[in-house]
């Protein structure tokens, strides 16, 4: 596929990183290096991880030479079933697949090295192979999210520079203002425009069986990713091939060291997102394991999939955490296969956590950290004693990465329980924001270290607390509120379904939290039942002032509270009651 045989990629597990000094000022416990102050992965975390070091390795390659080649048995190993049509890829029709769509992009099309080629569709079973064809001939991969309106598609494709777009059938529509050439996803019955089906189907006909040889460096970009812009505009992540390699390299490392290589895996997480292709678009690849494909979160489709296709490993988010604690063993559906469920994306409180082990004893639960600027991981409870030790935290540093916790007021790096900014550093750090030179010095150091906005702490035992996003932190009279701590607390109630919580600006007091709460079906909570039940919970600065209720609480596509949505609707109802 590359200039490197997927037969001969080399691995080593010498990271550099920063220097630890002198064993009697380095914690073993924490991993803080009082000298530096350093946070390092824990040396019993690192022992197995492995990486490719390679320059001239590309993702597809690394991906590809993971694939079963050993005899006709393993090629036919299912890699992705769709859960709604049960229509099943295999390892080797995948492999042939991305082979001829690769040829078909670059010889039928004209795709070269450096081309952006924007995806846009709805998760399938065809998403991973359209990705690793893409980025086995060079080109750059951008993904949106098929709920973006025409206009945020039009800013994305101006941005990103696509040359090519390729998209689901429905979504068409929003890329034709935008002039860029468009090839559909699947074959329609008119006809009328060239599918990725057409092109796999005539590539053995008529394109050179082989390839042209691809020069590659790990430090080509390989993806522009656009963040959620949670609390901000988007902008577009350049992900080089040496980002993306150090985290499947990370993802496989934690497959083996918690013996999930036999797992069952089900997909409902965007593709699209970092989470998602570097789950089910690249890394569970690398270890030969069957994903089960849901084209769009259901929660009710999600827990037949998971009885149908016993699965075992559910890769997830707080929300859906939330709904299988409230609902999931009310279904009357078998979650016995269940062993794993991961979460990330977002915090996943204390009590949410004790809630859930409570009603699926079974089910190992395991949170982590990350952003699309660290490629989606940072930290990992890589072990369910860790993380039933240690609840509300997002596992420890995972290897290769480096952290500080810095105090915001005077930049000093700070010791364990002390609370600041994470800053975070690896080779899977972004290498820039695409053509935001102010954003990038904003965010990037000249050291590579990257200021996440997170306020967090790192424990005595180097457990990683994050507990908010420093922008959304509500200054109530002097205080500092955390508005995931309220919501928390309001999903605990039984008539509660979601919850978010929001800054409102006050005259006397700075700010007040307002609280904009999802009622569970039926119920006829009010208002001021909300404010005096978590009246009872939280110190008297942190009292909810203002209660709005709302059909459902918007959120990105990784579950993430999109709180400027919710601030900017706050403000409109304010101008219209004036």
């Amino acid at each position: 596929m590359s200039s490197s045989s997927v037969e001969e990629v080399a691995w080593s597990s010498t990271i550099e990183e920063e220097p630890r000094k002198p064993l009697a000022l380095f914690d073993e416990r924490s991993g803080f290096d009082s000298r530096t102050g350093v946070y390092h992965a824990l040396a019993k975390l690192s022992a197995k991880h492995e990486i490719p070091t390679s320059s001239d390795l590309d993702v597809a390659s690394v991906v590809l030479s993971h694939f079963p080649h050993a005899h006709q048995l393993a090629a036919k190993k299912p890699a992705f079933i769709d859960s709604s049509t049960n229509q099943t890829i295999s390892y080797g029709e995948l492999q042939s697949s991305i082979h001829y769509l690769a040829s078909g992009l670059y010889h039928g099309i004209g795709i070269r090295k450096g081309d952006v080629v924007f995806v846009l569709s709805p998760n399938s079973i065809q998403y991973p192979m359209i990705c690793l064809a893409v980025l086995s001939i060079g080109a750059i991969l951008t993904t949106a999210n098929p709920l973006n309106t025409a206009s945020e598609i039009a800013k994305q494709v101006k941005d990103s520079c696509a040359k090519l777009a390729i998209s689901a059938p429905e979504e068409m529509k929003k890329l034709v203002p935008t002039g860029v050439p468009i090839i559909l996803t699947t074959r329609q019955p008119d006809g009328e425009m060239v599918s990725v089906e057409e092109l796999i189907e005539g590539c053995s006909d008529n394109y050179p069986e082989e390839l042209p040889k691809v020069h590659f460096s790990q430090s080509d970009t390989a993806a522009i990713l656009y963040s959620s812009g949670t609390t901000g505009i988007s902008k577009g992540v350049v992900l080089t091939h040496a980002n993306i390699i150090s985290v499947i390299s990370l993802l496989t490392w934690s497959l083996d060291v918690s013996s999930s290589q036999n797992d069952v895996f089900l997909g409902f997480i965007p593709i699209f997102h970092v989470y998602g292709l570097v789950f089910f678009g690249l890394g569970l690849l690398c270890r030969g394991i069957t994903s089960v494909i849901m084209q769009k979160f259901d929660f009710k489709e999600m827990l037949f999939a998971i009885q149908k296709y016993k699965v075992n490993n559910l890769p997830a988010v707080p929300p859906v955490v939330l709904a299988l604690v409230k609902y999931g063993t009310k279904s009357g559906v078998d979650l016995s296969s269940l062993r794993r469920v991961g979460t990330g994306a977002a915090a996943l409180s204390k009590e949410l956590n004790g809630e859930f082990r409570k009603m699926f004893p079974w089910v190992e639960l395991r949170q982590g950290y990350g952003l699309t600027e660290s490629c989606a991981a940072a930290t990992f409870s890589v072990f369910d004693k860790d993380a039933k030790a240690r609840p509300g935290s997002c596992g420890r540093l995972v290897p290769t990465f480096c952290a500080r916790v810095v105090d915001v007021e005077t930049g000093k790096s700070l010791p364990p329980r002390k609370e600041g900014e994470l800053w975070l550093k690896g080779p899977a750090i972004m290498k820039e924001y695409l053509g935001n030179k102010e954003a990038t010095c904003a965010t990037l150091d000249s050291e590579g270290w990257m200021k996440t906005g997170d306020l967090a702490y790192v424990d005595e035992d180097g457990f990683v607390h994050v507990l908010e996003r420093i922008k959304e932190l509500i200054k109530h009279n002097g205080y500092q509120v955390a508005p995931a701590e309220l919501e928390a607390v309001l999903i605990s109630h039984p008539n509660i379904v979601d919850a978010a919580v929001i800054p409102v600006e006050d005259v006397e007091t700075g700010q007040i939290p307002m609280a904009y709460v999802v009622k569970a079906a039926g119920s006829e909570i009010t208002e001021d039942q909300v404010i005096q039940f978590v009246a009872g919970l939280v110190a008297p600065y942190k009292k909810i002032r203002l209660v709005r209720f709302i059909d459902a609480i918007p959120r990105s596509a990784a579950g993430k509270i999109l709180r400027k949505d919710l601030i900017a609707h706050n403000k409109v109802k304010l101008v219209s009651k004036l």
